[in-house]
């Protein structure tokens, strides 16, 4: 069986598995549970100064019979007493040691404010701290979260007072809301950050009750924008881990978050160049025990592929993402399709015609109409091949030679454009 531990910037955990900072790490009763699930750490619901939570606070979207796809929420920090979630810590790491315990957290924008939670959290053993610098609703309103994450200057300062304060590993939390992931989370390693984690959740307006008009989550006849998460989350997610990945100026490691919900999830992240991972919205969904499957599952991917451990597969993929303009022109395929297994639903026909270049004709074959992909014409563009409800019936084939390659940069001769750390 591979091994599936990992060292995350000093923090020794027994897997890549995480809990992140959310509801289901609320308090230490259910991060112990989450120990005893399987779980190889989990990052505490963020601390500060406690809030007063709404109610309503959750909402979502669904995708036919699966619910919760995406999933909006306007929940704020923790509502209980810093000293009883302090307790609760130096208690659940005492109990728990060798798992990792991370500790989220955000104050006001004050030196002092920084120093005293940080140093207040390493006096209770947690193994590190993470800087949430990205929850975008209620707290950003309060110059806090994404306020702080979406400008660079604010990330490197904070991220610098908080080193002056501890020697606990420091994970910077970075916000999706911006333009680029790249220049906060340079600043957080300017700064002296660990370790990055990322993404937050994406502002968001879940919708609107057609019958009252009034949006969701309803909180007495308004509502207010939250923050989106959930599988359908999940590219956007890959996108900036993978940005990061390969990002020379960055250079430390990440714990990859957004719509993880199995295995197979998580193992995407990794080969992005994740080490570690956080869940949220599948164990609300489904509860603490998801981990076991997620366990087996990497570990018989590992062990199928010949890996002896987890971190040999860490940043596997980062190489193969690439800028466009050095993407090859001369790579070719094209539609192709098995009439024994086509059920003449006339989907690829419909979806090539309508929202595609045209190329797959209905076609009589004795006495019967089957789509015909007219090779010519067909730019591979794969849309036929993704809504085929038919297993196997499109196949995308490699139709040119691979003899020689040519790229958008070679053709015109440009070079990336440059961009700026701020």
């Amino acid at each position: 069986m591979a091994d599936l531990s990992v060292d995350f910037a000093g923090i020794k955990s027994p897997n890549p598995f995480w809990l992140a900072s959310a509801p289901p790490t609320n308090m230490g009763s259910m991060i112990e549970r989450a120990f005893d699930a399987g779980w190889g750490g989990a990052v505490w619901k963020t601390l500060g100064e406690p809030i007063q939570n709404v109610c309503s606070r959750l909402a979502s979207v669904d995708l036919g019979p699966f619910r919760m796809m995406g999933l909006n929420n306007i929940e704020l920090i923790t509502d209980r007493p810093l000293e009883v979630n302090l307790r609760e810590i130096r208690e659940c790491k005492r109990k728990y040691p060798k798992h990792a315990l991370i500790i989220s957290l955000m104050v006001e924008s004050k030196r002092e404010a920084w120093h005293e939670i940080a140093k207040k959290v390493e006096d209770t053993g947690a193994d590190g701290v993470e800087l949430n610098f990205g929850c975008p609703h209620g707290m950003s309103e309060r110059g806090m979260g994404s306020a702080m994450g979406q400008v660079p200057e604010y990330t490197c300062m904070v991220t610098e007072w908080v080193k002056e304060a501890t020697k606990l590993p420091v994970i910077v939390k970075l916000t999706p809301n911006v333009t680029s992931i790249n220049p906060p989370a340079r600043a957080a390693v300017r700064g002296g950050a660990d370790a990055l984690s990322l993404i937050n959740t994406i502002n968001s307006v879940i919708g609107v009750d057609l019958d009252t008009m009034i949006p969701f989550p309803n909180v007495n006849g308004m509502a207010a924008h939250g923050g989106y998460c959930g599988p359908a989350v999940k590219p956007i997610a890959l996108n900036m881990v993978s940005e990061l990945a390969r990002d020379a100026e960055v250079n430390i490691p990440i714990s990859g978050i957004g719509g993880i919900s199995n295995w197979r999830d998580a193992a995407e992240f990794l080969l992005l160049g994740a080490t570690t991972v956080q869940v949220c919205t599948a164990v609300m969904h489904y509860g603490y025990r998801i981990v076991e499957d997620m366990i087996d599952g990497l570990s018989n991917y590992l062990d199928e592929k010949g890996y002896k451990s987890v971190t040999e597969i860490i940043g596997k993929s980062v190489s193969r993402v690439i800028d466009w303009g050095n993407l090859d022109l001369h790579y070719k395929t094209v539609a192709r399709i098995d009439h024994n297994l086509c059920i003449q639903c006339n989907l690829c026909h419909i979806a090539c015609e309508d929202g595609a270049h045209q190329c797959i004709p209905l076609t009589q074959i004795n006495g019967k109409r089957f789509p015909v992909v007219d090779e010519k014409e067909c730019v591979g563009c794969n849309l036929c091949y993704l809504v085929c409800p038919s297993p196997g019936c499109i196949s995308m084939v490699r139709v040119d030679d691979g003899s020689k390659t040519v790229t958008w940069r070679e053709l015109t001769n440009r070079q990336p454009e440059t961009m700026t750390a701020d």
